[in-house]
């Protein structure tokens, strides 16, 4: 099966994906193509699997540890109050972790409901010009924790 996922870590290692932020030993963290929340990252897992639980124990227990280092680094870079994190895979079968940043100044209507609840089609899209400065903030506070295998 070929979902975006795996589209999406075939154009990270191929150096395509203007959204790569860097890869890390269970896979690739890449930000969001909606940036209604600044600093809404994904992890992707290479190779890509279908879920969590088809994952061997210890490839679990990285991809999970990672997942809340990026969370670390987001949290730190954005000023965020807190880190909300999701795996899903309903809609697209192939497991990816959203880091999803959350903040004071979010409308009152929306800050204590789950991101789905936000309009994501009038969303800001990632910007590659806009969003160069997070990115490279994102990935700095990453290469400091030594989860970084290739920027």
């Amino acid at each position: 099966m070929s979902t975006l996922i795996h589209q999406r870590v075939a154009q990270c290692r191929a150096g395509e994906n203007p959204k790569t932020i860097c890869q890390v030993s269970s896979g690739w963290v890449v930000m969001g193509d909606v940036q209604f929340l600044r600093g809404y990252c994904l992890l992707l897992p290479d190779p890509v699997v279908p879920h969590l639980n088809a994952m061997a124990r210890e490839d679990r227990r990285v991809f999970l540890d990672e997942m809340a280092v990026l969370g670390d680094a987001v949290l730190n870079v954005t000023g965020a109050v807190r880190i909300n994190y999701e795996m899903l895979g309903n809609l697209e079968p192939a497991l990816h972790a959203h880091v999803f940043p959350r903040f004071d100044a979010e409308p009152e209507e929306l800050r204590t409901k789950p991101v789905w609840s936000y309009d994501w089609q009038a969303a800001p899209e990632f910007d590659a010009e806009r969003d160069t400065d997070l990115k490279a903030a994102i990935a700095d506070a990453l290469m400091n924790t030594g989860i970084v295998r290739s920027a």
